[in-house]
């Protein structure tokens, strides 16, 4: 496995790669990883040649208050569950070189990034989608893999993917889970036991949504309700959203006739959390 941490020696490699016809997978992360993680990986190896990860903890994405000084960060813990799980090079550049003094070129995606998580943490999505950009621009991958806990990000990715033309396959992978159903994040080392506990009431909060639906249950205002009230029950957990949209716009959905994303976030303590199911009628 190689370690890259320079723009051009990663771009000229890239080049020999296309010249000798390899398919590149490419696997986007903040380092930290986790199954969730290496899911994303095992997908990439069965559909190509060569697996490129970058692991770059995005300072423009990150809010003032937010935590990008304290998130976690173990470079040689991530190099090893990285080569044993298949990668065959890790892109790890500097914020220096991927935003050097002058840089003023950001990408926004209208519409799909003032919303859900948009709507608490502006300006976000567009540190996301300026940063995957790039990545996409140094990388040049046949395919990126996503996983569906981001679900909003992956939705902005691909709008930002067909808008700009770019040519590259987006997949997204199913959110790995905890034994016990909470969804799998680089920020749960954050939590207490006791937080660890009550935070998984996002997954309960869904599954009950589930049951609703499944029940005849179609009106949206009544499943967030039921999903708030479970959610309040905990007093460790501070509700961010409770959201049912459209699965391509995410646009509110009063009543569902069709596919939509049902989507939460919330804070246990100080620790930000998100989860979503898509659900289809």
């Amino acid at each position: 496995m190689k370690l890259i941490d320079g723009i051009s020696r990663m771009a000229t490699l890239v080049k020999m790669l296309k010249k000798e016809g390899k398919s590149i997978g490419f696997v986007p992360t903040m380092g930290y990883l986790h199954e969730g993680h290496m899911s994303l990986v095992k997908a990439a190896k069965k559909h190509t040649d060569v697996v490129i990860m970058s692991i770059f903890v995005n300072p423009i994405q990150f809010g003032p208050k937010e935590d990008f000084k304290k998130y976690p960060r173990d470079i040689k813990r991530d190099e090893a569950l990285a080569a044993e799980t298949g990668v065959d090079i890790i892109f790890c550049p500097t914020a220096e070189e991927m935003y050097p003094e002058g840089f003023t070129t950001y990408v926004n995606v209208e519409g799909l990034s003032s919303v859900l998580c948009g709507a608490s943490r502006i300006g976000h999505f567009m540190g996301v989608a300026t940063v995957v950009a790039k990545l996409f621009n140094i990388i040049k991958p046949d395919v990126a893999y996503f996983g569906q806990k981001d679900a909003q990000q992956v939705i902005a990715i691909k709008q930002m993917v067909c808008d700009l033309n770019m040519d590259i396959e987006i997949k997204t992978i199913p959110t790995v889970r905890e034994s016990d159903g909470l969804a799998m994040s680089s920020r749960n080392i954050y939590l207490s036991e006791p937080q660890r506990r009550q935070a998984l009431v996002l997954k309960q909060s869904l599954d009950r949504a589930i049951n609703l639906v499944s029940a005849g249950e179609r009106s949206s205002e009544n499943i967030i309700k039921e999903m708030r009230s479970l959610i309040l029950r905990m007093p460790m957990v501070e509700i961010d959203y409770v959201s049912i949209v459209d699965t391509k716009n995410l646009k509110d959905i009063s009543d569902i006739s069709d596919e939509v994303l049902i989507a939460l976030a919330v804070f246990v303590g100080k620790t930000r959390l998100i989860d979503n199911i898509i659900v289809k009628v």
